[in-house]
């Protein structure tokens, strides 16, 4: 059975070699005022967020958790449309917490709650016989993603099991993806098994956690791009807080989304804040003012499928 990981050490990701070459940061991203879109008409989507609830008897916390891990203590659906409406955010993929294990239901509860606001991405163990049959459990209940990552296994070869087979067969067959949060030691394995399995949708979390450690480095920008041969797969565009210099307004990540750009196209990018851990630090306009506003080369379609269009064909088809 995979463990659940601390928050943090979910977002560090594996040290870089001090050989890595680094990218230059871009001097600033003036918007370029014929390229925004309309906030009220768009409709943006926020790829990825998680949020939990102080109830925790009603929905109780998976082993080894404590009350005390919720930081911040509470963030439900209101409170996450508190953050992102005002921002043009209308829909949001529900990210399963790791607070809760494998029991999804929070997450479930909220989609039923609202009605077409929320797609999701749950958690099953992958590790089990048939974690397939879990995926049409939840497949029922409009989760359209699953959450995968490593943890403790053999880095080189962490994917090639026989759960992630059936995994990846159940996801080509029902229209699902698998969500890796991985760094870029990680991305071999995926490749093995795209290469495999070039029909399923597969979709990488936090610009494969690139610049964690405060380095865009070259090889592992390169190694993310050479990820858009395969036609499914997409990447997240998130997380900016949590990459590079970590400070707004993110104008370091310019050169290394547009490099994403011009491998995947904007329809294979999709964004997303990662809150609530976005507005820890920062306003929640931080997180998606890079894409919406900056980037002055992105054209308005562009833009309509980074902030929409792509997560609405994955997640909410």
């Amino acid at each position: 059975m995979p463990q659940f990981l601390s928050r943090r050490a979910l977002l560090t990701a594996v040290p870089r070699a001090a050989a890595a070459g680094v990218l230059l940061s871009a001097a600033g991203t003036p918007a370029a005022a014929q390229n925004q879109p309309r906030r009220r008409r768009m409709n943006f989507i926020d790829a990825h967020s998680h949020i939990w609830t102080p109830d925790t008897t009603k929905y109780p916390l998976g082993p080894g958790y404590l009350k005390e891990n919720m930081k911040p203590a509470s963030f439900t659906p209101e409170e996450l449309f508190g953050h992102c409406r005002p921002e043009g955010v209308e829909r949001v993929v529900l990210i399963q917490m790791s607070f809760y294990a494998f029991d999804n239901s929070y997450m479930l509860d909220s989609m039923a709650r609202f009605p077409g606001k929320f797609g999701g991405v749950g958690v099953v163990d992958w590790t089990a016989a048939r974690p397939d049959e879990e995926m049409a459990k939840l497949g029922k209940h409009g989760v359209k993603g699953f959450r995968v990552y490593p943890k403790n296994a053999p880095i080189a070869t962490w994917m090639e099991t026989e759960g992630f087979e059936r995994m990846f067969r159940h996801a080509r067959d029902h229209g699902q993806a698998l969500c890796p949060l991985i760094d870029t030691a990680a991305l071999p394995s995926l490749t093995n098994m795209c290469e495999k399995h070039p029909k399923t949708r597969v979709v990488i979390d936090h610009l494969c956690r690139i610049g964690t450690d405060g380095i865009i480095g070259e090889r592992d920008v390169v190694a993310l791009e050479r990820m858009a041969r395969f036609p499914e797969v997409r990447v997240k565009v998130s997380a900016f807080y949590a990459l590079g210099q970590k400070k707004p307004p993110h104008a370091d990540l310019e050169p290394m989304i547009r490099r994403m750009h011009t491998a995947f196209g904007a329809r294979r990018l999709m964004w997303a804040s990662d809150c609530p851990f976005a507005v820890v630090g920062e306003q929640y306009r931080d997180a998606i003012s890079l894409v919406r506003d900056g980037c002055p080369w992105l054209t308005a379609q562009d833009r309509e499928w980074l902030l929409r269009k792509t997560a609405e064909e994955v997640f909410f088809s």
